[in-house]
């Protein structure tokens, strides 16, 4: 009897133990997984962090080099382009006429012109366009590349790419012209010989959309395509 009751303690005992052997286990289980979820959490913080850093240094450095190209070309605005020719706009004509205009200067630079304008959000036209129309686009603030046969192929695909990627400009030829290539705006007028001639980025920096518009903002779409 006293053997029988021995062993059912001994059993006990056994049982007691492996329940504190087992919650011993649950415990360190949950310390490991609390100690893990802990570890991800941080370790997803600092990663959310570091990329809320990044995309604001990103964000700065954007903002920096928009400053600096903004400055830059405030102080290209603010240097004549050698050798250009002006016209005082006060005595340009402004009105809107359907009827031929004569002007003094080819290509025009200003004057009187058509109601509408030639579409100038950077055409390329192949063929020659109506001044009265390419006048009223000047208007707007668009820089008009033009060029006769002298002007080589080479320099008027750059002139091209140049134009196709800069709002408010258009391109075409123009036949009379006394230069091989020709930039106007409102009033300027720059006549070169290559694409690659440094005045020619100048003038548009200064020009497109520049202090010499008349009506500044204007549309240079929905206007005559040819």
């Amino acid at each position: 009897m006293a053997s029988r009751t021995s062993d059912n303690i001994s059993r006990q005992q056994r049982i007691a133990e492996m329940r504190r052997a087992d919650k011993a286990r649950e415990r360190r289980m949950k310390a490991i997984a609390i100690t893990v979820s802990s570890a991800v959490v941080v370790g997803l913080v600092g990663f959310g962090a570091w990329v809320l850093i990044d995309q604001k240094q990103a964000e700065q450095r954007k903002q920096q080099a928009a400053e600096k190209l903004l400055k830059e070309q405030q102080e290209i605005r603010k240097q004549p382009v050698e050798g250009e020719q002006v016209w005082d706009a006060k005595k340009l004509g402004r009105n809107h006429v359907e009827t031929p205009v004569k002007y003094e200067m080819n290509p025009p630079v200003g004057g009187d012109h058509h109601p509408r304008w030639m579409n100038c959000n950077g055409d390329v036209y192949k063929n020659a366009i109506p001044q009265v129309n390419a006048v009223h686009s000047m208007e707007h603030g668009a820089v008009w590349v033009t060029y006769n046969e002298k002007a080589a192929k080479a320099d008027l695909d750059k002139l091209s790419a140049r134009v196709e990627k800069t709002p408010y400009t258009l391109m075409s030829p123009v036949k009379e012209q006394a230069g091989a290539i020709m930039l106007s705006a409102w009033g300027k007028q720059l006549t070169v010989e290559t694409a690659e001639d440094p005045r020619v980025a100048q003038f548009f920096t200064k020009y497109v959309q520049g202090e010499q518009t008349p009506e500044p903002g204007a549309a240079c779409t929905n206007g005559l395509t040819k």
